[in-house]
């Protein structure tokens, strides 16, 4: 069986985000790039499948411009045997695009299984993994903690409001990564030198018959204001007095 894993270039999750001056959007520019961290969770399970033999390849693809590919190499170097990219001119391609793109590479590819982060780190959308498996008609399963498959089905056990449920769903499927599903590897260096020989497919995004243009229009981006200073009360009855006065009681 064949996992196909898509994976995403956003900012580092140690980088503090500065806005534009004139709120166009986040500052991109000489700042550290890196995997989504969610979507490190989708490649190590997916590696981890493949190690207990219930996968044969691993493959990850990526969409986006320059430097898109840097982000597939460091999946090869975790373990994947090889990437695809679908060249964009421009980054922040919407989930819906994204969703579209991948059922593309899917149909070419014909993988049995579907591992994503659910979510990314920049736009925190959450949505692009529920959209593919629409699109594709394929059943899915999302912030998944825990994942076993048999024969021709997978057992997800996901975590939900009330505690876990565990699905059982047929293959081919789509998956979404939580937190607690596992611990990423990091690469070995002898890895990270294996994975510039590993092919990765270049696939202009024109080729494939999806309309780019954002549906989407973006007004202005401001940082969050800065927290106000607290007090210290004398007593309950004058912390419940403040509490009253601003509006909490």
């Amino acid at each position: 069986m064949k996992i196909l894993v898509p994976v995403k270039r956003v900012v580092d999750a140690n980088v503090k985000i500065r806005v534009r001056p004139d709120g166009s959007g986040v500052e991109l520019a000489n700042v550290k790039m890196a995997m989504n961290p969610f979507d490190e969770i989708a490649v190590e399970e997916a590696l981890r499948l493949k190690e207990a033999g219930k996968a044969s390849e691993v493959v990850a693809v990526s969409i986006g411009p320059v430097k898109t590919d840097e982000t597939i190499r460091t999946a090869l170097a975790m373990g994947a045997d090889r990437g695809i990219w679908v060249k964009t001119d421009e980054a922040g391609i919407e989930p819906l695009t994204v969703a579209k793109l991948l059922k593309k590479i899917v149909e070419a590819e014909g993988p049995g299984l579907v591992i994503l982060g659910k979510q990314a780190i920049d736009d925190d959308c959450n949505q692009t993994g529920q959209m593919l498996a629409a699109l594709l008609g394929w059943p899915q399963a999302t912030f998944a903690s825990k994942v076993e498959i048999g024969e021709k089905t997978i057992a997800v056990t996901r975590e939900i409001d009330g505690g876990l449920q565990t699905l059982d769903l047929d293959l081919p499927a789509v998956l979404t990564t939580d937190l607690r599903l596992n611990e990423p590897r990091y690469a070995s260096l002898p890895n990270i030198m294996k994975a510039k020989k590993k092919p990765i497919e270049e696939k202009p995004a024109a080729e494939l018959g999806v309309d780019l243009a954002p549906r989407l229009q973006l007004l202005s981006t401001t940082e969050p204001a800065g927290r106000t200073a607290g007090i210290k009360v004398g007593s309950p009855a004058e912390l419940v007095d403040h509490l009253k006065k601003a509006g909490v009681l």
